[in-house]
């Protein structure tokens, strides 16, 4: 059955109290939008669809940050006893993302004709990947949905904070370099113009290192526009390759692994992802090959994808997963040898959970260190060039009063 669209409806009406209320609310129709309002205990007077102007605001975009914290409240009102249904409704009501509010209400609309919870959220692969979906049906199967949405907030918020953690390590650096060259830009093309004038007038030779930064100066006046615009259509290209090529993809997934630190950063972030992933999917009963599957979407980089395939393909053969993921070469010794003890004990779950807490721990110092350690470093590199072409401006200055 096809879920159904809702609308967006607005209402006036009195509420228990006898107070004058309006608002705006989500339903498939008038009829369930005034039976929702109804149950919220609010006599609706008047309810029509809103009409939405030309430039009227959209619904925000929601956003992963936004699917953990919808997974949390669900875990916590199922945990509490409210049905599946009435969790849903109420959450889409008191929601404040117009978009979060219409996603819900068409979920809650597709329960309510029948559907599995599991069959309708895969209709919105844009929110709800195969991953949850998954762990959502095994929880229908199993009665075990409230422990099993326990298990998706944790793991969503975990890789939240994982991807807030990288996001970090890259943004600070990127930034400040680049706020180093826009000063750097409007030096060369707005200031050191007005000195070359005055060099003009001294009719002697001027130092080498000045004579450079003038001549750079006068190219990025000149050709400051193309060379902005071949950048800018340069990175739009390789942009717009890299979100349809695949190959593109995974070679530059490759080459950040080899960048000092941040490499380093990026596989540890995508072992815990991935352990973190297995262990979630392998708790909730999610059969092995299926749980690598899921893991090997969740890893975040081309080189572990491909490795976890390989472990998939050497498992489904009969080989253990320790020996299967220390035949790719991609995974530290410290690892296998946890999964291998993990599979001895017969609780690989709780040894996968255990190395992904440790893994993003050290993701966490890492990032804090690349922090402190960036800081004197760009302080530095800001000083070298700021300080050069300082310098380079009053050499001559310096020199004609060493010869008077």
């Amino acid at each position: 059955m096809a879920m159904t669209s809702s609308t967006i409806f607005t209402y006036q009406g009195l509420n228990r109290r006898g107070l004058k209320v309006k608002g705006e609310i989500s339903a498939v129709s008038v009829v369930e939008a005034k039976n929702q309002l109804r149950r919220q205990g609010i006599s609706a007077k008047k309810v029509k669809k809103l009409n939405n102007p030309l430039f009227a605001k959209r619904g925000e975009k929601i956003k992963a940050a936004d699917m953990a914290v919808l997974s949390r409240q669900i875990a916590t009102m199922l945990g509490a006893g409210v049905t599946l249904i009435q969790t849903i409704e109420m959450i889409a009501s008191g929601h404040e993302n117009v978009s979060m509010r219409k996603l819900l209400n068409d979920v809650a609309a597709s329960v309510k004709a029948g559907n599995p919870l599991s069959s309708t959220l895969r209709k919105q692969p844009n929110y709800f990947d195969d991953l949850y979906c998954d762990l959502v049906k095994t929880g229908e199967q199993s009665g075990t949905l409230e422990t099993i949405y326990e298990r998706i907030a944790i793991y969503l918020e975990k890789a939240e904070a994982l991807k807030s953690k990288i996001k970090k390590a890259m943004f600070y650096p990127v930034a400040v370099l680049v706020v180093a060259c826009v000063v750097t830009i409007i030096l060369l093309i707005f200031v050191v113009p007005q000195f070359e004038q005055i060099f003009a007038s001294f009719g002697a030779e001027l130092p080498v290192f000045t004579q450079w930064v003038l001549a750079i100066s006068r190219f990025l006046q000149h050709y400051g526009l193309f060379v902005g615009g071949g950048v800018f259509i340069f990175t739009c290209l390789f942009a717009r390759a890299y979100k349809r090529t695949v190959k593109l993809r995974d070679s530059v997934d490759a080459k950040l692994l080899r960048l000092p630190v941040i490499g380093d950063i990026l596989k540890k972030a995508s072992v815990a992802r991935f352990t973190r992933t297995l262990a979630t999917t392998f708790a909730a009963g999610v059969p092995l090959i299926g749980a690598l599957d899921s893991a090997a979407g969740a890893a975040g980089n081309a080189v572990f994808r491909d490795a976890i395939l390989i472990v998939k393909k050497e498992v489904s053969s009969g080989i253990q997963m320790n020996v299967a993921m220390n035949i790719t070469r991609v995974f530290p010794a410290m690892v296998v040898q946890m999964v291998a003890i993990g599979e001895e004990a017969g609780a690989v779950d709780e040894m996968l959970s255990k190395i992904a807490s440790i893994y993003e721990a050290e993701v966490d110092d890492m990032v804090d260190g690349l922090t402190s350690l960036l800081e004197p470093l760009i302080m530095a590199v800001l000083g070298l060039v700021i300080g050069g072409l300082i310098v380079a401006m009053y050499l001559p200055i310096f020199e004609m009063g060493n010869v008077i």
